[in-house]
C-alpha cells in the first residue's frame, strides 16, 4: 500500500531536486502517493500568498511531508513559511544529523543536533520602539521560553539518543548571561538527565561550543539546544561535511512531519541542472525512516554515502561536474545493482 504524503517542491531548484529524489525513491521500490502542492513564491507566484490554506489543509490529512527549500525574503515581504509550518503544526522538534560522506578535513563526522523549534526569538514577538518623531528609533524582539518547551526539546534529544544507540547528550546554552530564559533550559537538562543515568550529560556555553565544534567534532555525538541557537550551530556542523547541499532535517511533532532539504533555494543555478540532491535525498531516508520503511532508507543512504565515497560522480559544488541528473543515476544503479 502506497504511503500519501504532502510533497512541497519548493522554490528555485527545489523542483529539479525533488525530481531526482523521487526518481531514487521509485528506484528503490518505495510506493508513495504524492500531493503536490505549491509555497513559498512558487505559491505567491500561483495564488498571490506564500502558504495557501491547501497546503496546510494536506499535510493535516497526509500528516507527512517531503519539501524542498523555499525562499523567504530577507528584511521585506512575508514571514518565513518554515516558521510558519513548524508553529501551525508544533513541530517542536528539529533533528539535523551530519555525517561526514567524503574526504575533507574531518574524516569521520557523525553528529546530531536537536533544536528547539517552536519557542525563542523566532516566535515573532517583535516591534520597534519610536523616539519623538522617529517611529523605528529602535526594534525591540522578546525570547520566550517555557518550561514544558524546554522539557519537551531536552526529553526529546534523550529519547532519540536511546533509540539511536547514542553516548552523550550535551545541551547548549547562554545560561551565564541571559539566566533566566537559558537558566530554565539548563535546569530541565539537568532534571531529565538525571532520568537517563546510561548516557553521558554535559552542558556548554554557546560560544565556547562554537569553537569547540571547530577543534574536534569528536567530542560531541547529541547536541540539545534552543531554536536561534541550534539554527547557527546546526549549519556550522554542516560545514564541518562539506556544506549545507549535504544536510538534511526533520520538523517532528505530534502525528506531523515535515523533511527537508535546509539550504537555500539558489534561484543564480535554477533551471541549470547542476543542483546537489544529496540533502533531500538524505531527508527522504528519514522520512523513510518515519514511515517505518527502514530496509528502504538504509539502501538508498547507503547509496548516496556510497557514490560520494568513490567520487566518480560528484555535483560542481563539491568540485566535480556531475549534473544533478549524473549524480541521480550514479544513486540510482547503486541501489539496482
Amino acid at each position: 500500500m502506497a504511503h500519501e504524503i504532502t510533497l512541497l517542491p519548493g522554490d528555485g531548484i527545489g523542483p529539479e531536486i525533488t525530481r531526482a529524489t523521487l526518481r531514487v525513491l521509485e528506484a528503490a521500490g518505495v510506493a508513495l502517493a504524492t500531493d503536490e502542492q505549491k509555497a513559498g513564491l512558487a505559491a505567491v507566484e500561483a495564488h498571490g500568498e506564500p502558504l495557501p490554506r491547501a497546503v496546510l489543509d494536506s499535510i493535516r490529512r497526509t500528516g507527512v511531508a517531503l519539501k524542498g527549500p523555499l525562499t523567504t525574503p530577507s528584511g521585506v515581504g512575508f514571514r518565513s513559511v518554515n516558521v510558519a509550518l513548524r508553529q501551525e503544526f508544533d513541530l517542536y522538534a528539529n533533528v539535523r544529523p551530519v555525517r561526514t560522506l567524503f574526504p575533507g578535513r574531518y574524516t569521520d563526522v557523525d553528529l546530531v543536533l536537536v533544536r528547539e523549534n517552536t519557542e525563542g526569538l523566532y516566535v515573532g514577538v517583535e516591534h520597534y520602539i519610536g523616539v519623538g518623531s522617529d517611529r523605528k528609533a529602535a526594534a525591540e524582539s522578546v525570547m520566550i521560553v517555557t518550561r514544558f518547551g524546554a522539557e519537551r526539546i531536552v526529553r526529546y534529544a534523550f529519547e532519540y539518543a536511546r533509540r539511536h544507540a547514542r553516548r552523550k547528550v550535551t545541551l547548549v546554552h547562554k545560561a551565564n548571561i541571559l539566566k533566566l530564559t537559558q537558566g530554565l533550559i539548563l535546569e530541565a537538562g539537568r532534571e531529565i538527565a538525571k532520568q537517563y543515568p546510561e548516557i553521558a550529560f554535559e552542558d556548554r556555553i554557546i560560544d565556547a561550543t562554537a569553537m569547540a565544534l571547530v577543534l574536534d567534532p569528536s567530542r560531541f555525538d547529541v547536541i540539545v539546544t534552543e531554536n536561534m541557537f541550534g539554527d547557527i550551530l546546526s549549519d556550522e556542523m554542516a560545514g564541518l561535511v562539506g556544506g549545507l547541499g549535504f544536510a538534511p532535517a526533520a520538523n517532528v511533532g505530534q502525528g506531523v512531519a515535515i523533511f527537508e532539504a535546509v539550504h537555500g533555494s539558489a534561484p543564480d543555478i535554477a533551471g541549470q541542472g547542476v543542483a546537489n540532491p544529496t540533502a533531500l535525498m538524505l531527508a527522504a531516508c528519514l522520512m523513510l525512516d518515519h514511515l517505518e520503511e527502514r530496509a528502504a532508507a538504509l539502501r538508498v543512504r547507503a547509496a548516496v554515502e556510497g557514490v560520494w565515497r568513490d567520487g566518480r560522480a560528484r555535483t560542481r559544488d563539491a568540485g566535480g561536474k556531475a549534473s544533478t541528473a549524473e549524480f541521480t543515476d550514479a544513486v540510482i544503479a547503486r541501489l539496482l545493482t
